[in-house]
């Protein structure tokens, strides 16, 4: 890692004392990047700041000679005279410095997170770059008979309800039903073994609800509001992703050394409105409001955190590996990455029923920029300086879209589907989920 890629953590101080610099790095991610505002909202908060400290330092030398009269027995009139005057200035100060205060820190909240140089420029997902393929021959895409896309093929067997979901929630929803439900079941059971078994991974279990807090030390809250579901009689939203409870486990800590790295999973179900994707994979499982994923999350040292997003982006390819599942990696370039993110890697898996490549995970280094937001940091051994940690956080991997991947890929021309061998144990035995007896 160079000592560029180290510093490229988005703080105040750094916008402050070098404002082109961080300007030119973000206009990598694209559009129009212009921090005029923020700086200003910062200068008159400096002037603020400065006028109150004025005021509070002449009511504490008032304080003083008022003291120092009484003990003299002198006149102390003008001095009450002034503390009057200066009491109401001060607090109308105070009032402003707590309202420009809030104005930096939302116009701050708002300020994506700067790429790693290592990053590729571009504009939009079609400059992302290909980093490999499994398996390495890239044979996907030779299918010996026409394949049928996922809903086809579960409506066929009878474990996909599409118009069951409707009917109980609306669109966006679906039932999984048999065979369905328990390859699910099953699929969460075998990468939760697999992470924790082999990968070193601590499994946690924790709330589907979250306070707005929460959701704001990750980076979803305030400018992804639109995208959560919220509860209507308390201020919790429903997790979009075991991203943020997980993470959060860290907030307004202060860990020692020797508990980095951090390294935790979890399954739950996901929430998201899906607000900008109207129109997009209307049909089957891929763009759900509901949706189970299991998810990886590392809490590191600054320095270990690159590498640390290797290791991350293996153990979730080790998913897909164990499942037989042909994919691609790729490195997401500049303008497709996530607001937090300052590195990420995508796993694409071949859906040979849409003949495309669709994404099934999400490997992040955030950097220090969600531990920031949640006060989060370590303390080297043997000193009292205090650091903010680097979190990671990947999909380990979404379910719903293995299940698919797994029906397209592992479908035959009788309309049976072959799972794979990794998942047999955890399907009592079953090889091969056949369609119902007419």
């Amino acid at each position: 890692m160079n000592q560029g890629e180290r510093q490229a953590v988005l703080d105040i101080k750094l916008i402050r004392e070098h404002p082109q610099k961080v300007e030119e790095q973000l206009k990598r991610r694209g559009g129009k990047i212009d921090l005029s505002g923020f700086h200003a909202s910062e200068a008159k908060l400096r002037e603020i700041r400065v006028e109150t400290e004025k005021l509070q330092a002449r009511r504490n030398e008032i304080s003083n000679e008022i003291g120092r009269r009484k003990a003299a027995k002198q006149d102390i009139s003008d001095l009450f005279e002034e503390m009057k005057t200066l009491g109401p200035q001060l607090k109308n100060l105070e009032t402003q410095l707590r309202e420009q205060e809030r104005i930096v820190e939302s116009s701050l909240a708002l300020i994506p997170n700067i790429p790693m140089e290592s990053v590729p420029d571009g504009k939009d997902e079609r400059d992302n770059v290909v980093l490999r393929y499994w398996p390495t021959e890239k044979s996907a895409g030779q299918e010996p008979f026409k394949p049928k896309p996922h809903w086809e093929i579960g409506e066929a067997l009878g474990i996909l309800d599409f118009e069951a979901g409707v009917q109980l929630a609306g669109a966006r929803f679906t039932v999984l039903k048999g065979m369905g439900a328990r390859l699910s079941r099953a699929l969460i059971n075998f990468m939760l073994d697999l992470h924790t078994g082999e990968h070193g991974y601590t499994e946690i279990m924790p709330p589907m609800l979250v306070n707005d807090r929460t959701l704001f030390g990750t980076g979803q809250l305030p400018k992804f509001e639109e995208d959560l579901f919220a509860c209507r009689d308390n201020p919790l939203f429903l997790i979009p992703t075991a991203e943020v409870p997980l993470t959060n486990l860290v907030a307004d800590r202060i860990l020692e050394e020797r508990q980095l790295p951090m390294r935790m999973t979890a399954w739950t179900s996901c929430f998201r409105r899906e607000a900008g994707a109207a129109g997009k994979d209307t049909r089957g499982l891929i763009r759900q409001h509901q949706f189970d994923k299991v998810e990886l999350v590392w809490i590191t040292r600054p320095e270990e955190s690159p590498q640390a997003l290797e290791q991350l982006t293996l153990h979730a390819e080790e998913v897909l590996r164990r499942l037989e599942l042909p994919f691609r990696t790729i490195s997401l370039c500049t303008g497709d990455m996530g607001f937090s993110a300052a590195k990420t890697y995508d796993l694409e898996v071949w859906l040979p029923g849409q003949g495309c490549y669709r994404e099934i995970s999400s490997c992040s280094d955030t950097q220090a920029f969600q531990a920031r937001r949640m006060k989060a940091r370590f303390r080297r051994s043997g000193e009292k300086k205090t650091e903010l940690v680097h979190t990671l956080n990947g999909s380990g991997v979404a379910v719903g879209r293995a299940l698919v991947a797994i029906l397209e890929n592992g479908q035959q021309p009788d309309g049976s589907v072959v799972l794979p061998k990794a998942l047999r144990p955890f399907m009592g035995g079953i090889e091969v989920i056949t369609p119902p007896n007419p």
